[in-house]
């Protein structure tokens, strides 16, 4: 008997990556910014650190709640959806069996396969037929509202950890410098990992993050260092 052949795609990777990439980018961006702007403020090694761990906690739930959110009126929307279809399938079959032939042919096939393969599908499971060829919702990208949640929750979490470590072992000094680097190194991996795993260049993916992190790092230092010369 031949071996049966699995294909594994980078692109069945999507939705718990983007989660997770977006949650720990997030992490290690809010949390050295925080760090950062009480440091360039003059405040105390408690009061950085204090400030960094509020930042974890109210990230995480933050990223969360969002995402539970954001990914749940998806589910809404693809469910309403699903319902019409079902009612149009119930209402009209034989129309629904005509548009999917419709479909088929303009991806290519001629009008008798198209026929073939619409009857054959339609006949397996009508309703996921024209889920996945008329309305673009299949397995690989159904909404998952809990599992992006935790999935935001804990990267950021894991993120906003690694800047936290740098404060808790920096002398209060050097903090400044230690974390922007350590942040800096974090997030050039973070892209790099990230670019790797999505089977894309790992370079750019690096650069990338790296530049625009920079820059919310240095804007935020700014502007601590301003409100500390106020105050």
């Amino acid at each position: 008997m031949a071996k049966r052949h699995h294909e594994k795609h980078s692109i069945e990777k999507i939705n718990w990556l983007r989660a997770s990439v977006l949650g720990a980018n997030d992490g290690i961006v809010s949390t050295s910014c925080l760090v950062l702007g009480v440091a360039s403020a003059h405040a105390t090694h408690a009061s950085i650190l204090l400030t960094g761990v509020a930042g974890l906690v109210a990230g995480a739930m933050s990223m969360a709640t969002g995402e539970y959110v954001s990914v749940h009126s998806q589910v809404d929307i693809e469910q309403a959806a699903l319902a019409e279809e079902q009612a149009e399938l119930d209402q009209d079959y034989h129309g629904e069996q005509r548009e999917l032939t419709a479909i088929y042919m303009r991806r290519g096939l001629d009008f008798e396969l198209a026929g073939e393969v619409a009857v054959k599908l339609m006949e397996h499971d009508a309703l996921a037929a024209h889920a996945r060829d008329e309305l673009g919702i299949n397995h690989l990208n159904m909404a998952r509202p809990l599992q992006a949640a935790v999935v935001s929750a804990g990267s950021f979490s894991c993120g906003a950890i690694l800047p936290l470590a740098v404060v808790v072992i920096s002398p209060e000094a050097h903090l400044l410098w230690l974390v922007s680097v350590a942040a800096l190194v974090f997030l050039a991996m973070l892209g790099a990992l990230a670019a790797r795993m999505g089977s894309a260049k790992m370079l750019p993916g690096a650069i990338r993050v790296t530049f625009w992190s920079a820059l919310a790092m240095a804007v935020t230092a700014g502007v601590g260092a301003l409100f500390g010369t106020l105050v």
